[in-house]
C-alpha cells in the first residue's frame, strides 16, 4: 500500500517494497519507480496523511544533503554515489545549508539558483549563514536570495554594531529596549520604550545620535517579506524606506525574528547616515561605556497605516 496506509496497523511502504524486491532479490517487477514519489504526494494529499521527511524513498528530506562532506563528493563526479540515486524516482538532491555547512553546499545552492558569486562574496553569504543557523534549524534555497543581497548592501563601511539588544513587549502596555552599540569604537548604553519593538529600539538609539548632531530618518515605508511557502519560522526580509531631509534611503535586514530583522534595517540605515558624517568624537579614555537615559525621549513620527509593533 502507498505511504504504508491500511485499515489498522497499516501495511508496509510500496516504495520500499519496490526497491528491495528489484535490488536485493533482482525480481523484475512492474512498477515504474519514476512515478513513485508523485503518486505518494497524491496519496498524502487526498488521504490528509502526510509522510515522514525521513520516510525512505518518498520522504522530503531523504535527498537532503546536511553535510558539506557530500556536497563536495557530488560535485567530484558523485564520489558518494549508490543505487539509490535521486534521480532513480524523478527526484533531485538538495543541499540544506545551515550552521554545519560548508563552501560545497553553498557552491551547489548557487549553481542551482544560477547566481555567480566571487570567492570574498561567498565567504560572507558563508558566514553569515552559519549566524542564522544558529537560530533557525535550516536555511532553505529561498532564503538564500534575502541573505545574499543583505550581505552584499552592507558595504564595507561599519560604524555600528549591535553588541547587546533585550526587547520587552507586552498585551496593552508599551515595549521597551536596553541595548548596548559600539559607535566608531565608542560604547554606548541605551534604554528607551515605544508602540512595539522597533519603535521603542528607534527611541533609544535616538538619545545616542541627536545630542552629537546626527537626526534620524523618517521612517515612511516598511515592508516584510517571506519566502513563498514560508512557516512560521521562516527567515524574514524586511525593507524599510527612510526619509532623511529630502533624501530617500531604503535598507534591508534579515533575520529569523521579525522584530530584529526590522532592527537590522535600522542599524543598516545608521550605517549609511555616519557614513558621510565625521566619526564620533571620543571624550574620554574610559573603557566604560557612555549611559544614556530616557529621561529626554525622542520621539520619531512613523506615517499613518505603518506597523512598527510587529
Amino acid at each position: 500500500m502507498m505511504n504504508g496506509l491500511g485499515e489498522r496497523a497499516g501495511n508496509v511502504s510500496l516504495a520500499e517494497v519496490a526497491v528491495v524486491l528489484r535490488d536485493k532479490l533482482n525480481k523484475h517487477i512492474g512498477i515504474d519507480e519514476s512515478k513513485i514519489h508523485n503518486v505518494s504526494q497524491l496519496v498524502a494529499h487526498f488521504s490528509g496523511k502526510h509522510t515522514a521527511a525521513n520516510a525512505p524513498i518518498i520522504g522530503t528530506d531523504v535527498f537532503t544533503q546536511t553535510s558539506g562532506l557530500h556536497a563536495d563528493g557530488d560535485r567530484k563526479a558523485g564520489l558518494y554515489q549508490t543505487a539509490l540515486r535521486p534521480e532513480r524516482f524523478a527526484r533531485r538532491h538538495s543541499y540544506a545549508l545551515g550552521k554545519m555547512s560548508g563552501r560545497a553546499s553553498l557552491a551547489k545552492n548557487l549553481e542551482a539558483l544560477d547566481f555567480e558569486l566571487s570567492t570574498d562574496d561567498q565567504e560572507k553569504v558563508l558566514q553569515r549563514i552559519v549566524e542564522i543557523g544558529d537560530a533557525k534549524t535550516t536555511v532553505t534555497a529561498d532564503d538564500l536570495p534575502f541573505i545574499i543581497a543583505d550581505v552584499l548592501e552592507s558595504g564595507e563601511y561599519q560604524h555600528v554594531d549591535l553588541l547587546n539588544c533585550q526587547i520587552t513587549s507586552g498585551l496593552e502596555v508599551e515595549s521597551t529596549v536596553s541595548l548596548r552599540l559600539c559607535v566608531d569604537g565608542e560604547m554606548y548604553r541605551a534604554t528607551g520604550s515605544g508602540n512595539g519593538g522597533l519603535d521603542a529600539f528607534i527611541n533609544a538609539v535616538a538619545q545616542i545620535f541627536e545630542p552629537i548632531g546626527v537626526t534620524i530618518p523618517r521612517l515612511t515605508d516598511f515592508e516584510i517579506h517571506i519566502p513563498r511557502g514560508g512557516q512560521t519560522n521562516a527567515l524574514t526580509e524586511c525593507l524599510i524606506t527612510w526619509d532623511q531631509a529630502g533624501k530617500t534611503l531604503r535598507t534591508r535586514g534579515v533575520h529569523a525574528n521579525q522584530v530584529f530583522a526590522a532592527i537590522n534595517a535600522a542599524l543598516r540605515m545608521l550605517n549609511l547616515v555616519l557614513h558621510v558624517k565625521k566619526p564620533l568624537p571620543a571624550e574620554t579614555s574610559s573603557d566604560r561605556p557612555h549611559q544614556v537615559t530616557n529621561q529626554r525621549r525622542s520621539r520619531v513620527t512613523y506615517p499613518t497605516g505603518v506597523a512598527t509593533n510587529s
